[in-house]
């Protein structure tokens, strides 16, 4: 079994590729692989926590700060695969679909990075403006708020089919061994077995409300979510609190 896990696919084919381009896959399937739909999935459907008493509480931060640390994680790692790739010996370099899947994969990582700091002021009641007032562009779902939003959520989603292409052509071309695409196949496996569960439980909350509330009278609770399976609770009773 033992054997099994470290021999290559194809073991008809041999498995040297040089450590530059060994650790290039090492980093590129962890940060692609890992990090990217994990911080993807518990930003999904982590914004309102099991054990949140919510509406109540408002405006858990669990699933940011999860969300940028495994996508800065992610970045940081792809920056050290890039170098690695780049410092390679060329004629251990293949042109072919990996190579075009993994620059797109990159550009759109930066579109992600450029939009998450371009993407305006929170305000409401938790952020609000230098002069006491609750404005902020997300808040107020200002133009600039609604194109983060749209920009963030389609190349999110785009950067993840292609980094799934872009992994398993990598691993074919370097002819991987069999633990790695097993350990991908169980990762990723489970997430899609937990995405299937959570999105029928409706835990795909819009964003604003799981972070100001329900209320109709709220700016952003006047528009339909942004994002596919995307469910608000407009309505939502609050449990009597003798119950």
């Amino acid at each position: 079994m033992w054997d099994w896990l470290l021999a290559p696919m194809d073991a008809a084919s041999a498995h040297d590729v040089g450590w530059h381009l060994s650790w290039h896959a090492r980093v590129m399937v962890l940060a692609w692989g890992v990090l990217v739909p994990l911080g993807i999935f518990i930003a999904r459907y982590f914004k309102i926590t099991p054990r949140q008493d919510w509406p109540r509480t408002l405006d858990s931060h669990f699933w940011w700060n999860t969300h940028r640390i495994c996508q800065y994680t992610a970045t940081l790692l792809m920056v050290v695969g890039l170098g690695l790739i780049l410092s390679a010996p060329p004629l251990t370099i293949k042109a072919g679909p990996h190579a075009f899947l993994g620059w797109a994969a990159l550009a759109l990582a930066v579109v992600q990075v450029c939009g998450g700091i371009l993407r305006g002021t929170k305000g409401g009641p938790t952020a609000p403006a230098p002069d006491g007032s609750l404005h902020g562009d997300h808040y107020d779902m200002t133009p600039r708020r609604l194109a983060f939003e749209y920009v963030h959520k389609a190349a999110g989603y785009a950067a993840l089919a292609l980094s799934v292409a872009a992994v398993l052509t990598g691993l074919w071309q370097a002819n991987a061994p069999n633990w790695m695409w097993l350990c991908l196949s169980i990762w990723w496996s489970g997430l899609l077995a937990a995405s299937f569960i959570l999105q029928n439980r409706g835990m795909a909350v819009d964003t604003y409300q799981a972070i100001w509330g329900p209320d109709p009278a709220l700016p952003g609770n006047k528009r339909k979510p942004i994002g596919f399976g995307v469910s608000r609770r407009i309505g939502y009773r609050e449990k009597d609190p003798a119950n």
